[in-house]
């Protein structure tokens, strides 16, 4: 049998369970495994299964699902480990509904494994129950021929999770009523906690004051948060979305409070060195991991791509003016790296003025190396100059801004 299984998520990671379940999984069959999101990329590093977890491609959970339906497989796994059952299952019904929007054929079984270890996880069939699943030539015969449900309750033994159905999931999370705001799109969102950040597409817009939380947005932009305190800035930063459509996120990005940076070899063979910006984005950066030195504006975007950037072994310069809303529980800073902290609403002035004095407008700075010259010993220098720029533009703005790293 030809398995396909969608990592979604850091901590299902983190928590060793889905390299315990991978393994439990190819007794059964040949397994396929990538990556589902973008914040998984992170913890497959840290664990060293990039050659197991296959992170090269930037992809939605769904789009890995109909990924493998594509590649023909016999059955498709989903791993996840949410805050709560409740953020776990609504996750798993959107996944799921938002996959067989791709499909016009039957659509191949797609079970879901989530909070693997809890007493409140479970393992959820969400198509083809009946499908009869011919498993690994190597397992015990009895066992030769099992329909989608019967491998599905093996598991769920076997991890000692419970078995819960669509419909269960339907009815207990989104048979509740929904406001009536005319002309505008509402969106509930589930297993939210008091005092949490809430993120959509990437970028803090709010924080929650109740654990009943529901966006409203108006021709494209959020106008309100009911049960939680819009972040203006966040959602002027954020733009036109389509709430329907939007990834959204409460809490913490990465919850594990041990977590072990793995820092890999860099290519250092090329003749150019390469400078990023980075203003506030909710994108991927993944990208900038080629560069040399990546500038960024914002405090929580700093902390990300400082994060991230310390496994590339790629130092940032940030901006920040001390709005924290403190994505992640702990950020990494490389030690060439330097943080300049601004006057409070001074960030966006002085990244639009590096913006346009350093980089020209250009999201890429490239600055060839001399001839016969030290690579290190250049490309230090120049960060230096960079560095000293940068500190010169503030001075010039005329606010006030420490160095903090």
């Amino acid at each position: 049998m030809e398995i396909g299984v969608v990592v979604h998520g850091p901590n299902i990671i983190d928590s060793g369970y889905a390299l315990y379940i991978l393994d439990i999984l190819s007794n059964y069959g040949n397994i396929h495994c990538r990556l589902g999101g973008t914040m998984g990329r992170t913890a497959v590093i840290d664990a060293s299964l990039e050659n197991v977890i296959n992170i090269k491609e930037k992809l939605l959970p769904s789009q890995s699902l109909k990924k493998f339906k594509d590649e023909n497989l016999d059955c498709i796994f989903l791993l996840n480990y949410g805050k709560s059952s409740t953020t776990g299952q609504v996750f798993g019904y959107k996944v799921f509904n938002h996959y067989s929007q791709y499909l016009t054929d039957d659509l191949t079984p797609v079970i879901q494994i989530e909070r693997p270890g809890e007493n409140d996880g479970s393992v959820i069939v969400w198509d083809g129950n009946e499908t009869k699943l011919n498993i690994h030539p190597g397992a015990r015969s009895e066992y030769k021929t099992l329909t989608a449900d019967d491998f599905a309750i093996k598991l769920a033994s076997q991890l000692e999770l419970n078995i819960v159905t669509p419909e269960d999931v339907r009815l207990k999370h989104f048979t509740n009523n929904i406001p009536d705001l005319k002309g505008s799109i509402v969106r509930p969102v589930h297993g939210v906690s008091p005092g949490e950040n809430i993120l959509v597409n990437g970028m803090v817009i709010g924080k929650s004051s109740s654990d009943k939380l529901t966006l409203v947005a108006k021709d494209g932009i959020i106008t309100d948060i009911i049960g939680g305190n819009i972040k203006q800035h966040g959602v002027d930063k954020l733009g036109k979305i389509d709430l329907n459509t939007a990834i959204i996120k409460t809490g913490l990005l990465r919850r594990s409070d041990d977590i072990e940076p793995r820092v890999l070899n860099k290519d250092n063979s090329s003749t150019i060195l390469s400078i990023a910006y980075l203003d506030h984005a909710a994108e991927d950066i993944y990208k900038l991991k080629d560069n040399d030195l990546v500038i960024t504006v914002g405090d929580d975007t700093t902390l990300v791509a400082s994060d991230i950037l310390y496994r590339f072994n790629v130092p940032i310069i940030g901006i920040t003016d001390g709005d924290l809303d403190k994505v992640v529980e702990h950020g990494f800073v490389k030690n060439e790296s330097k943080i300049i902290q601004v006057e409070s609403g001074y960030d966006d002035i002085v990244g639009a003025e590096i913006f346009d004095k350093v980089f020209n407008f250009n999201e890429i700075l490239e600055i060839q190396y001399p001839k016969d010259c030290n690579l290190d010993d250049f490309k230090t220098l120049k960060l230096n100059e960079i560095f000293e720029t940068i500190t010169k533009i503030v001075n010039n703005i005329n606010c006030d801004f420490k160095i903090v790293n």
